[in-house]
């Protein structure tokens, strides 16, 4: 458990005093910073595709200032082949997320709340590419305690 609290915390950019953690659910965390204010459940993959110079994550976050909830943030392990699509598997559910050299996103608000509900419902997700040398990998994550960490930020971001 404190190797999992650990590694939630460096995941982490933001400086440690700013944030506060709301809690942490098996493989997810649940944090809150200031300013600007926002809220989110954050998690380590399980297994990643490969060594990297940065700390891979899968990020859900409500932005109150700017009228976001729950969206979806992929920081991959490797960096991907520009040219290469980026693909999450949740469950039995396909996304195609939009990507840049390291990061994707859904590419809408409608595909976020779609991806936060199969979330809920699922054991694992993966994000899976193409890196810059064209060499395929994957990113997967383990979903147990996603959704309580989904809600416990939600709930942080209400409280503020």
């Amino acid at each position: 458990m404190m190797r999992r609290v650990a590694v939630l915390l460096v995941l982490l950019a933001a400086p440690a005093a700013a944030r506060e953690s709301l809690g942490v659910f098996d493989r997810w965390g649940a944090f809150t910073d200031p300013s600007p204010l926002r809220c989110y459940a954050i998690a380590a993959p399980a297994q990643s595709g490969g060594a990297s110079a940065w700390r891979p994550f899968a990020s859900i976050a409500t932005w109150p200032g700017q009228g976001v909830r729950n969206q979806l943030h992929i920081r991959l392990s490797r960096e991907r082949n520009p040219q290469s699509r980026v693909t999450l598997s949740v469950g039995e559910r396909r996304f195609d997320l939009v990507a840049g050299n390291a990061d994707a996103w859904a590419p809408d608000a409608r595909t976020d709340a779609t991806i936060v509900t199969a979330i809920r419902s699922s054991r694992s997700m993966s994000v899976e590419t193409l890196a810059k040398s064209g060499a395929p990998f994957a990113d997967v994550y383990a979903l147990r305690g996603a959704a309580t960490a989904i809600d416990a930020a939600s709930l942080g971001c209400l409280r503020r």
